[in-house]
């Protein structure tokens, strides 16, 4: 069992393989993207939002992610897409709003709403795997049951895995800049100049990072043999072969089920 499972058993998304959460919504992302109504994506988030709540541990930020984030993000696409709509391409229907020679009738927000729901519908069942695995998890799985070449999924996963060490070391240069007294000024040149100053410093501890990570991997024969031995298997199991069963048939059901009324 993983560390992300280990930390929330009973919750059965992390019992699952994370290639299982990406095959199972995958027929339902290509979908929407071809769809136009609004009813279907709405229908896919609702399944999404069901699954993630029924089945991993909702942190905060995740809540705040899911009921906060995703719908003002959806409005304001809705809106945006709304606006951008080629009124010339549109059944003019009743004006929702008027602005000069600028009319913005209701049959664009109905396309932009639908745009909008599908990009956040595809987000939400992207989720799923987002928020259920681990990026070590997927990567060993990928290799293992997907034949992936392990130079290219843990060459992959050092370069992801730089990202936070990154985060890291521009936070001690903005410490130790602090307490040198290199900050000074406000305003958008001094924060400028503080971000060119940061630059040097941060290139060069990726720089020693970069290799210490080299020296590591070689220390390990890493990339020597055509296959690796592994610490932590992450079995495709029958569980996983009917999630994906159950998600597919949940979304044919859906899709003809919309269609049909």
């Amino acid at each position: 069992m993983t560390a992300v499972q280990t930390q929330a058993s009973g919750r059965f998304l992390y019992t699952i393989n994370p290639l299982a959460t990406i095959a199972g919504p995958l027929p339902a992302m290509i979908v929407l993207v071809f769809t136009r109504d609004i009813a279907t994506p709405l229908a896919f988030i609702a399944l999404a939002y069901a699954l993630l709540l029924s089945g991993t541990r909702i942190r905060p930020r995740h809540l705040v992610l899911l009921f906060v984030a995703l719908p003002v993000a959806a409005a304001m696409l809705a809106v945006a897409f709304s606006i951008w709509a080629d009124p010339g391409r549109l059944e003019q229907t009743q004006v929702l709003l008027r602005i000069g020679d600028y009319r913005l009738y209701v049959s664009a927000l109905q396309v932009g709403a639908a745009t909008a729901l599908r990009l956040v519908s595809i987000v939400t069942l992207a989720l799923l795997t987002g928020l259920s695995s681990t990026g070590p998890d997927l990567v060993r799985s990928a290799v293992e049951h997907l034949r992936v070449p392990y130079r290219i999924g843990y060459a992959a996963l050092a370069s992801y895995r730089f990202v936070p060490r990154f985060r890291y070391e521009l936070d001690v240069i903005r410490k130790a800049h602090r307490v040198r007294g290199s900050v000074s000024g406000r305003g958008p040149i001094a924060g400028l100049r503080r971000s060119i100053g940061y630059v040097i410093p941060l290139l060069a501890s990726a720089i020693r990072h970069a290799e210490r990570v080299s020296l590591s991997m070689d220390s390990r024969a890493f990339g020597a043999h055509e296959t690796r031995t592994e610490r932590h298997s992450v079995p495709f199991r029958a569980r996983d072969v009917c999630f994906i069963a159950i998600f597919w048939l949940t979304a044919f059901i859906i899709i003809v089920g919309i269609r049909i009324i």
